[in-house]
C-alpha cells in the first residue's frame, strides 16, 4: 500500500530528507519556497465564511463538493507522486494535528482511496528511546 504523510508549516523544517513538502492551502507563508498543489486547497468563498462562523460542518460539507468531488482520488495522489520525483510526499498546511485542516479531509479521501496517510510524528524526548536520546 502506497503512503505519505501530513504535517504543519512550523515542524516542516524538521522533515527527513527523503520525505518531499508539499503545501496544499491556498497561500503558502511568504518564507515558503518548496511544492505547491493549489487543486486541493479550500476555495476563498467557504473557507472566509468558515473563519467568521467556525461552523465545520458546513466547512466539511463544501470542500467535499467544490475540492473533493471535482477530483479523482488516484489521480491526485498520481500528480502528487510525480511533484515530489516518485519519493514519499507530505501534505503540508498550517493547522496542528489536534486543530481543524482540511489537510486531514484529504487524508480521509485517500483513505477511503486505499492509501495510507499519517501525520508524521516527530522525534521527541517522549518518544524516542534510550539509546536514540544519547545520540
Amino acid at each position: 500500500m502506497e503512503s505519505c504523510f501530513t504535517t504543519y508549516f512550523a515542524k516542516v523544517k524538521d522533515l527527513p530528507e527523503d520525505i518531499v513538502p508539499i503545501a496544499i492551502c491556498g497561500k503558502s507563508p511568504d518564507w515558503w519556497t518548496g511544492l505547491e498543489y493549489r487543486k486541493l486547497a479550500p476555495r476563498w468563498w467557504f473557507f472566509s465564511k468558515w473563519k467568521e462562523t467556525h461552523d465545520n460542518n458546513f466547512y466539511i460539507e463544501n470542500f467535499q463538493k467544490e475540492v473533493l468531488d471535482r477530483f479523482d482520488p488516484h489521480e491526485t495522489w498520481a500528480k502528487l507522486k510525480e511533484k515530489a520525483g516518485g519519493k514519499t510526499f507530505a501534505m503540508v498546511c498550517y493547522e496542528k494535528p489536534g486543530d481543524f485542516c482540511h489537510r486531514h479531509l484529504v487524508a480521509d479521501w485517500f483513505r477511503k482511496a486505499g492509501y495510507s496517510v499519517e501525520e508524521y510524528e516527530y522525534k521527541t524526548s517522549d518518544n524516542m528511546d534510550e539509546a536514540e536520546r544519547l545520540f
